[in-house]
């Protein structure tokens, strides 16, 4: 019997996927001025061994390497994203030339090379000079970002024919205002629904800004989702994963997909003693029709009810709260491998979430914009990085792509996290997602194992078993 193959559409576009903070390096050069990732990273205790940004991958001054790289693997797109204080340092107003140069060489290289660009607009780096005004907590924010946003189009406009307003908003609500593990580090649900909030407006009124230029380009979001498969079919199991999947995704993608947030959240928030600002028009806004969807998927988990109440009236602070609005436990299921940042590879929670999303929104065009696993195995006395376990990860999650793809799922292409190692946010260098390796003392790169496997894999179109 012949192995199966997995094939994928000629027109299916493979890459791979960077953030500018995490391998820009330059924080300073040529009128850059510094971001909430750059104080974040400077202020003691926030991320480990005191690793900053501030070199990264050094990529500023080695564009033309990285391209070399893309070219190499193959690949016909890559995702990156842009500073926003290196091309508009203020926040708002004027734009930097150098900023703008540098930006445009890139992409100008990928064009060059035949590898579409997609870019990113925020991921995560907002100018500290308007952190320093509130940040996302003020309102404003959201028309600043719809003004740099405007300005990067008319920059760029038709040469980017794939653009993300926001990636990973809930990572920049609740990861970095409820749960403080990023920048800028609070701890405050009604600070995190604020956010939320006016993340999904500064989306919004970046799509309006979009529109009204007529750009022969694509333009949508990308939210990280996860899957919480029920531990039974008991039905306390299966109403605390709905709740999962309220709290995590349906409370980024209903606004976007129907002008709304979950009714039942919001009212369990409410209780809690948050609530979301929405003004006037503002789901309207929300709710314009984007063009494609980013995922990011990196894991999912079994959960269940949880075996001991909560009491009734939980303690005030964040981590209580947030507690009390899911009420559900992850259930350790035995059997699953992990990577080395301790998340389960949980392949068919991927197959799940996107049948999930086909179903729960219309079958949106949808491009997997991350996904990919932590493989911290270093350099081998033959100079070759031997990552198994990474090169397995994608394995069995494109396998699990290609099953979403034939159930009817519409899926136009798959950027890897990540090109190369990098700056791992709160975790500094001591974990690397790269199918290229980065000796961070002297930049040297090293093509993986997993890099020459995904060569293959765009080369033939697909792989067999």
């Amino acid at each position: 019997m012949s192995a199966p193959t997995f094939r994928f559409p000629d027109t299916f576009a493979w890459g791979s996927a960077t953030s500018a903070y995490q391998i820009e390096g330059s924080p300073d050069a040529d009128g850059r001025t510094p971001s909430i990732w750059d104080t974040f990273s400077k202020t003691p205790g926030r991320v480990e061994n005191g690793d900053t940004g501030d070199v990264a991958c050094d990529s500023y001054r080695r564009v033309d390497e990285d391209i070399a790289l893309l070219k190499a693997m193959g690949a016909t797109v890559y995702r990156f994203s842009i500073s926003w204080s290196r091309v508009m340092p203020q926040g708002r107003g004027a734009v930097n030339p150098a900023g703008i140069a540098y930006y445009r060489r890139l992409i100008d290289g990928l064009r060059a090379a035949g590898i579409a660009p997609m870019a990113t607009l925020y991921h995560w780096d907002l100018p500290q000079c308007l952190q320093d005004e509130g940040g996302w907590l003020n309102r404003q924010t959201a028309e600043d970002f719809a003004a740099y946003a405007d300005a990067m189009f008319d920059a760029f406009g038709e040469t980017v024919p794939y653009w993300f307003t926001v990636n990973e908003p809930w990572c920049v609500s609740f990861l970095s205002h409820a749960m403080g593990h990023h920048a800028p580090g609070e701890r405050d649900l009604q600070q995190a629904l604020t956010v939320a909030h006016h993340t999904l407006l500064g989306h919004g009124l970046a799509v309006k800004a979009f529109r009204a230029r007529r750009l022969a380009a694509k333009i949508g979001i990308a939210p990280n989702v996860d899957w919480r498969e029920p531990f039974s079919q008991h039905p306390d199991d299966v109403a605390a994963c709905e709740r999962g999947l309220d709290w995590f995704n349906r409370w980024f993608l209903d606004p976007v997909y129907r002008g709304r947030y979950p009714e039942a959240l919001q009212a369990h928030y409410a209780r809690l003693g948050a609530h979301v600002p929405v003004q006037a028009g503002d789901m309207a806004l929300i709710s314009a029709p984007t063009d494609m969807l980013g995922i990011n998927f990196y894991t999912g988990s079994h959960a269940r009810a949880r075996s001991t109440p909560l009491p009734r009236d939980p303690h005030p602070d964040t981590q209580a709260k947030l507690d009390a609005v899911l009420d559900l436990e992850t259930v350790d299921v035995s059997g699953f491998a992990r990577t080395d940042i301790g998340w389960d590879i949980f392949p068919d929670a991927f197959y799940k979430v996107l049948l999930w999303l086909r179903d729960e929104y219309g079958n949106p065009p949808v491009f997997i914009t991350e996904n990919g696993a932590c493989d911290n195995t270093d350099l081998s006395a033959d100079g070759q990085v031997h990552d198994t376990m990474r090169t397995g990860y994608y394995r069995r999650h494109l396998i699990a792509l290609n099953r979403a793809m034939r159930s009817g799922c519409d899926i136009r292409g798959y950027t890897a996290w990540s090109l190369m190692d990098n700056f791992e946010w709160a975790f500094g260098y001591g974990k690397r997602f790269g199918l290229v390796h980065v000796d961070f003392a002297t930049q040297i790169r090293t093509p993986k194992d997993s890099f020459r496997w995904f060569q293959r894999v765009i080369a033939e179109g697909g792989f067999d078993a």
